[in-house]
């Protein structure tokens, strides 16, 4: 196995690939080394954390040109906000909705009835209050546009998936040049949020199903595929991938995926591959 460190110096890698027993280090991408031969013992672990260094334990031989298919969650992990909670501010409602989104995020509520809660709380807010949200609060995550750059580079297909709502999906897909995505509808009435959703809600399970489906359109094999997420609610997805990536996500999210990127961008993620 090979760790991968990231956002390191030279200085940085070198001390950790004594702690390691690393054969050799070499460059990854930019600040981002590779250990080769490499043990994720606990002196490195530790060494790691005390830097504020991403550590992650990579086999050898896989390739970011071979991948077929790289899915995404969008609120907190495409882009560095949460929409719903930016909609609950422009309602006047954004503590009581933010609270319940991160309660959600970790896990600690049923992710449909929580979605429920904060959309029933922005009924009567005015559509141009998504757009205000789309053009002045939205941003792209740290390396995100160099992740999807490297996609397209290599012809991996991207997908959005998210429990958050079309409005913004279809913006970042024609703005990105995504693949694939499934989100929510918010209903609408007279120019303004009724409080209330249009058809399925995309939950954890639709999600992962939806994964499925594009790989298998795809033809890609599991190894070829890498999901990134943060909250509970993209954990199904996650467990779908060949690669897992916690991208900034609640501890539950850390302990089960792969690797976790609290502290690189986005961009980080073409760095755990060869």
């Amino acid at each position: 196995m090979n760790l991968i460190l990231q956002p390191a110096s030279a200085q940085q890698a070198a001390a950790a690939a004594r702690l390691a027993g690393a054969q050799a280090i070499e460059p990854a991408g930019e600040r981002a080394y590779r250990l080769r031969q490499a043990a994720a013992n606990p002196a490195v672990l530790a060494y790691c954390r005390e830097q504020r260094l991403d550590c992650a334990s990579r086999p050898a031989g896989l390739r970011f040109a071979d991948l077929k298919l790289l899915a995404m969650d969008m609120d907190s992990t495409l882009i560095s906000i949460e929409c719903i909670d930016e909609l609950g501010d422009l309602a006047g409602k954004q503590a009581e909705i933010s609270a319940i989104t991160a309660q959600a995020m970790r896990g600690g509520i049923d992710y449909v009835p929580s979605l429920r809660r904060r959309v029933g709380l922005l009924a009567g807010l005015g559509i141009e209050a998504l757009q205000r949200v789309y053009d002045e609060r939205l941003r792209l995550t740290s390396g995100a546009e160099l992740l999807v750059a490297s996609c397209k580079k290599h012809g991996v297909k991207l997908l959005l998936v998210s429990g958050g709502f079309t409005f913004f999906t279809d913006r970042l897909k024609e703005r990105l040049g995504l693949d694939f995505t499934m989100s929510n509808q918010l209903e609408i009435r007279e120019g303004k949020l009724t409080g209330g959703l249009v058809g399925d809600i995309v939950d954890a399970d639709a999600k992962a199903r939806r994964f499925r489906e594009v790989a298998q359109a795809l033809g890609a094999r599991r190894e070829e595929t890498v999901a990134i997420g943060d909250g509970a609610n993209d954990l199904p997805m996650l467990a779908e991938a060949g690669t897992s990536v916690a991208f900034r996500a609640k501890p539950l999210v850390q302990a089960q995926a792969a690797c976790a990127l609290n502290y690189a961008g986005l961009d980080g993620v073409i760095h755990l591959f060869g």
